[in-house]
């Protein structure tokens, strides 16, 4: 079970000084196996080559596809391209171009410069995704920004893997979060809609309080919070009640490991990548276990469809990136033990965190039935935090018969979901006195 989304830690009960040697083993036998899967792919290479006679043969196919599999159960897979080269605006197919606009040694801002070919009747609405810091890099967000992109000007937040951050780059914990989120709307200006999906939901709940507070010029339009965790305390999952459990002793003791030799976060202490993945994949093994052997099968029939579709999801799911653990340990014993933000004693910087302060931006939360990671309330639960914006500016929605992942993809966040949201963004921009945003969420 993962812990938000963060991946479940593995199970070490005997001493915490497993951890630390645990991940310059993995990097051992990650070296290890480097000439067996060069043997492998040699291997596949030789009996997929049309030239030689047993590549049409049963034997030779499945000789083909068991290397295959091997490779990829065994590779450590990289940060995924984005692969959006395109959209389509006003039914006009549209060139996207992908720059980083910000940047910090642990996030880089990027937009998605759509280079339209004719300008627009009214400018679109401009929205600060903030993608989860939980273990999958932010192209885990791929189809939320493709959803978005044909009626709105895109920002997205690219954290960086603590393994590749030199140590002298200094710490990054959650107070390091909410800064980000804040210097990042200081420098887009203002005029802008914040988007938090899932995980972020409370650091980016925590930074509009604090511009509130402060009386910010530069505060959202409004803010969209999706199957986040800003009560934990309501409907607990099985996995809100494992951090309660263990106590983030357990935690410090179990998960922290330091990066290993020859990576640029040399001696860095993290969450590793490896570990997530672990409680990712043994969340559902049988399911994982099946996949691989299809993958196997459609090799061996030629069934290039699926071959492809398995590819294109696992070497997404695969791809983990390292969390620091002063970030990690800080969010599961603040978000998810002592539930601060809700009881009201969550601090920044030694100043307290009050949600009531905001009374500009406009808020919509976003549920789905089925969540097993983010249970039913807990999003919700920000409008009673929230109590100083109006009724009419305020909106909750759920969306029936989806999970915790179908809340930001999937065929019904795209039909379903992205009106409502699209609705209200627009709605919170040009407030008319008859029509609350409830009414234009429905």
């Amino acid at each position: 079970m993962p812990i938000g989304e963060f991946g479940r830690p593995p199970v070490l009960e005997g001493s915490p000084g497993l951890t630390t040697p645990l991940y310059w083993m993995y990097e051992m036998a990650q070296a290890s196996l480097n000439p067996a899967r060069a043997v492998t792919d040699a291997t596949r290479i030789l009996f997929q080559n049309p030239l030689n006679p047993w590549s049409h043969t049963e034997f030779g196919k499945s000789i083909a596809a068991g290397c295959e599999v091997f490779e990829r159960t065994t590779r450590r897979y990289g940060k995924p391209e984005w692969g959006i080269h395109n959209t389509e605006v006003n039914g006009v197919r549209t060139p996207v171009e992908i720059s980083t606009v910000w940047e910090k040694p642990f996030c880089r801002l990027l937009y998605f410069d759509r280079k339209l070919t004719r300008p627009l009747r009214s400018p679109q609405p401009r929205v600060l995704i903030v993608a989860p810091m939980s273990g999958h890099y932010a192209t885990l967000l791929r189809g939320t920004v493709e959803a978005f992109l044909p009626t709105h000007e895109v920002y997205i937040t690219d954290w960086s893997d603590a393994r590749m951050v030199p140590l002298a780059e200094g710490r990054f914990d959650l107070d390091d979060y909410v800064d980000y989120i804040i210097e990042m709307l200081h420098e887009l200006g203002g005029n802008m809609h914040i988007i938090a999906v899932c995980q972020p939901s409370v650091p980016v709940l925590a930074a509009v309080s604090i511009m509130e507070a402060d009386h910010d010029p530069f505060v959202p339009l409004s803010m969209t919070l999706m199957g986040g965790p800003i009560d934990t305390r309501r409907n607990p999952t099985a996995v809100n009640n494992l951090a309660e459990q263990r106590g983030i002793d357990w935690f410090r003791n179990h998960v922290i490991s330091k990066v290993p030799f020859p990576h640029p976060g040399f001696m860095r202490d993290v969450y590793p990548g490896f570990l997530q993945l672990n409680g990712f994949i043994t969340m559902n093994l049988d399911r994982h276990m099946d996949a691989h052997k299809n993958l196997f099968k459609d090799l061996v029939k030629g069934d290039g469809d699926l071959v492809d579709k398995h590819r294109d999801f696992y070497d997404e799911y695969l791809a983990v990136m390292d969390l620091t653990a002063e970030y990690y340990l800080q969010t599961v014993d603040v978000v998810f033990v002592k539930h601060a933000l809700p009881k009201g004693e969550m601090t920044h910087r030694g100043k307290p965190v009050d949600p009531s302060k905001i009374t500009r931006v406009a808020l919509m939360t976003v549920e789905g039935e089925n969540d097993d990671i983010s249970g039913l309330g807990q999003t919700e639960a920000t409008h009673d935090l929230c109590t100083s914006i109006p009724p009419d500016r305020r909106v909750h929605y759920m969306q029936k018969g989806v999970g915790h992942y179908g809340v930001f993809n999937g065929s019904r966040f795209k039909s379903e979901i992205v009106p409502r949201i699209s609705d209200f963004i627009v709605s919170a921009a040009i407030v008319r006195p008859k029509l609350s945003l409830a009414a234009a969420a429905e």
